[in-house]
């Protein structure tokens, strides 16, 4: 019998799918060397050698379709092949596959790049961000293919609009939508941090602890601000803040920024 840590051992070593890396098991009578080979007799031979190759290019694409908005990433060994037409002509194929068959359809995805495309590209390749996000959403991938975001937003918000706010995301990076969503630990956290800054300032480390911790709780807001996407100052027009660029900060619903 195949057992679960075989399968997983396999797809580990080679970068194969797991259906495919059982059905080897199956052939090879659980002799994971034998099953190795029997995917290199099978046309998978370059993929299984390159699967160990460190992935550090990437390219991101994002599709919208209805109500739906469609989010793959795709991972390979070069620049240049992330760069090439042949490249974003498989992440187009594996769009169309996510939009037939849903999220849960990742590991068949994988399968069909590793059959299809591995051999012919001729690096390892391998499938990242796999997602359907649905509502009003705003969408910006930057022109080098690895930073892009995604907001969503309320209905009936024009999309050029929300376009613009995915692009703020991608330059400004914040960490939450609105300072109602940031916890008590990661604010108390901040605290202590600015205190052991102040206690090692010529200036301010001669105050007690009270005055400089009445010191900080002042610039919380600040610090709020400044990683909320809601309150930061827009990037396109820093007078204003993205809630009111946006139309208020109920308009925001969520958002994601996806970099490599």
């Amino acid at each position: 019998m195949i057992t679960a840590s075989q399968v997983k051992e396999l797809r580990n070593r080679t970068g194969i799918g797991m259906m495919e890396c059982k059905k080897a098991l199956e052939a090879a009578n659980g002799d994971i060397e034998l099953a190795i080979e029997e995917l290199r007799k099978k046309g998978l031979a370059k993929a299984a050698k390159k699967a160990d190759r460190e992935t550090s290019e990437w390219a991101i694409a994002i599709e919208k379709d209805g109500d739906n908005t469609y989010v793959v990433s795709i991972s390979c060994e070069t620049d240049f092949l992330a760069n090439s037409d042949n490249f974003k002509s498989m992440v187009s194929a594996v769009i169309a596959y996510l939009k037939d068959n849903g999220v849960d359809s990742k590991e068949a995805a994988q399968e069909m790049i590793n059959k299809e495309y591995a051999l012919e590209l001729g690096e390892n390749l391998q499938l990242r961000d796999y997602k359907i996000i649905s509502g009003n959403t705003g969408t910006y991938v930057h022109s080098n293919g690895k930073l892009a975001a995604i907001v969503v937003v309320v209905d009936g918000v024009d999309e050029e609009k929300a376009k613009q706010v995915a692009m703020h995301v991608t330059a400004a990076n914040p960490e939450y939508l609105k300072p109602s969503d940031i916890s008590d630990e990661v604010v108390d956290k901040e605290k202590s941090i600015q205190l052991e800054i102040m206690k090692n300032d010529e200036k301010m480390g001669n105050k007690s602890d009270d005055v400089l911790l009445k010191i900080i709780e002042g610039k919380m807001g600040k610090f709020k601000s400044e990683i909320s996407l809601s309150e930061q100052a827009f990037v396109i027009d820093p007078n204003t803040k993205v809630k009111d660029f946006i139309g208020g900060e109920d308009t925001l619903v969520s958002f994601e920024r996806i970099a490599i």
